[in-house]
């Protein structure tokens, strides 16, 4: 059972849970095998498996968190060669003169995530968990460096605090 706070509402249709907050909204299709249900301000999720019960009660708790107070990432790109921008074009991200080079690296923002790059801090905020979570692990694989030693080239974008 996870209960619902004030100013948050879940609806279940079919298979399907949305939830819907001050934070935004978070949908998630669960697999047939479990049953998911909204009684009053609770939702209660079962299975046969217990395993599979208590992972998607945690989602469920999980996307009730995210549309009440949101999950936000602060990041920091480090360099020490080149002076690294990021650049956001609508769901696209660009980064700008990675280790030199004149082509930017570009991915894209997952969901209803928002990133705002001033300087060299980042952060990444978002009502989805994972949606956040994919966003800053697409910048990381973008800002992969190849063919260079690990030791001497560590510019990239670390995490300052979840």
């Amino acid at each position: 059972m996870v209960e619902i706070p004030e100013g948050v509402t879940v609806q279940v249709e079919g298979q399907r849970l949305t939830a819907k907050g001050p934070q935004g909204e978070v949908q998630r299709s669960f697999p047939k095998v479990a049953t998911v249900k909204v009684e009053g301000n609770k939702v209660e999720v079962s299975a046969k498996d217990r395993a599979l019960a208590g992972t998607l009660q945690s989602l469920v708790s999980s996307m009730i968190e995210g549309v009440s107070t949101g999950y936000k990432r602060n990041l920091k790109i480090l360099y020490a060669h080149f002076p690294v921008s990021i650049e956001i074009k609508g769901k696209d991200i660009l980064v700008k003169n990675f280790l030199g080079e004149k082509q930017p690296r570009k991915t894209m923002l997952v969901g209803d995530t928002k990133l705002e790059a001033k300087g060299q801090d980042v952060t990444v905020s978002g009502p989805d968990k994972e949606a956040v979570g994919q966003t800053i692990a697409n910048l990381r694989t973008i800002m992969k460096i190849k063919a260079k030693d690990a030791r001497v080239f560590q510019d990239g974008i670390y995490e300052v605090e979840g």
